[in-house]
């Protein structure tokens, strides 16, 4: 995700005595605000927060994607800092990481007012640093002012939309993070592209044979081995909207991000969904459709992929659609479990098999 969307931070202290003196403070000032609830906590100030990555699970996938660069001996290695959400800034070769990725507490806060916490698992996080890299790599060393580069991804002077409508049926892109991002921009496809071909003991030349997208990671590979050796062009250690030194409250971040999201109808799925589930449940313990779309997500993929009729990304999308329009619609079960799972998969592969060669509603940015 770049924004106008690797060593980790290094805090340089003269001894270790005084790393560890700060580490205790910032614990302290953690213990203090953790056991808030979630009133309390949303009038707190990021910069009060008193976060770090050290010490964190980031740490350590900062650590994993560093030497995820040097096995493909790329010699630069982005920074990275907290900040509000994901990206990299233009120009600035590092990644901000969210702040609910520093600490479980505020991560249940985001899954309480957004629902999914992006990047919450190291598989999930470590696709999304790997897309970023992308971003910083090609501000570190000006990837994107290079002749052949515009050739194969357009230029990047296009303008950043603010919504994208991806097209499930095309394979002049790669697949990689969620809703098809790749065809959002021409900046997104480049680190899409990198991250696929960054990715260990990824299977690229296979999966996307006789895709248009194999040029694309075919020109990486060879950019690659071209640029991995050189220090970056660009050296700026600068932490864009650092969380330490941002002022504003949760509750005002939370009030700008559900202000900001624009969820489109989806009438052909919103249509599906309720010949399986019920906005007027007859009871009202009656089960979630989310819920039970979430236990049974797994066998489904596993089944409608194993029919060899779909990619196992396009269900994941699909899987990840229908389970956003339950929520939104407030959607219940009114079937036992054993009656639910195959009329639910009989949904996801209708909507697999109309989303496979159209166009899908906008997605925001």
């Amino acid at each position: 995700m770049r924004r106008a969307r690797p060593p980790p931070i290094i805090f340089r202290v003269p001894h270790s005595s005084l790393r560890r003196s700060a580490d205790r403070a910032a614990s302290a000032r953690t213990r203090a605000w953790e056991r808030l609830d979630d009133e309390q906590l949303l009038s707190l100030r990021f910069c009060d927060l008193g976060l770090s990555i050290a010490g964190t699970a980031l740490e350590d996938s900062i650590g994993t994607l560093h030497a995820e660069l040097a096995r493909r001996r790329i010699r630069f290695r982005p920074h990275c800092w907290l900040a509000e959400e994901w990206f990299s800034p233009d120009g600035v070769p590092g990644i901000a990481i969210p702040f609910y990725l520093a600490h479980p507490r505020l991560a249940r806060l985001e899954r309480r007012f957004i629902g999914e916490v992006e990047g919450g698992n190291r598989n999930w996080r470590m696709r999304i640093l790997r897309h970023e890299a992308g971003h910083a790599l090609d501000s570190a060393y000006r990837l994107r002012r290079r002749r052949r580069w515009r050739e194969v991804f357009g230029p990047a002077s296009l303008p950043y939309p603010h919504s994208y409508r991806p097209r499930p049926g095309s394979r002049r892109y790669v697949q990689h993070l969620g809703e098809w991002y790749a065809q959002a921009h021409p900046t997104e496809d480049f680190a899409e592209t990198f991250a696929v071909w960054l990715q260990p003991r990824s299977g690229w030349r296979t999966d996307y044979a006789g895709w248009p997208a194999l040029r694309k990671l075919e020109f990486i590979d060879a950019l690659i081995g071209e640029i991995g050796a050189r220090a970056p062009a660009v050296i700026d250690r600068r932490r864009v909207e650092d969380l330490a030194e941002n002022t504003r409250t949760l509750r005002a971040h939370y009030a700008h991000r559900h202000a900001s999201q624009r969820i489109p109808r989806r009438s052909a799925a919103d249509e599906l969904l309720l010949k399986v589930f019920t906005a007027a449940p007859a009871r009202r313990t009656a089960p979630q459709a989310a819920h039970a779309v979430r236990v049974l997500a797994n066998p489904l993929r596993r089944q409608l992929v194993r029919s060899g009729a779909f990619s196992d990304y396009l269900v994941h999308q699909v899987l990840r659609l229908v389970i956003a329009r339950c929520e939104t619609l407030d959607l219940s079960v009114r079937d036992a479990r054993r009656d639910l799972r195959p009329k639910l998969r009989w949904v996801i592969a209708r909507l697999a098999e109309s989303y496979e060669e159209r166009q899908l509603p906008r997605v925001a940015l």
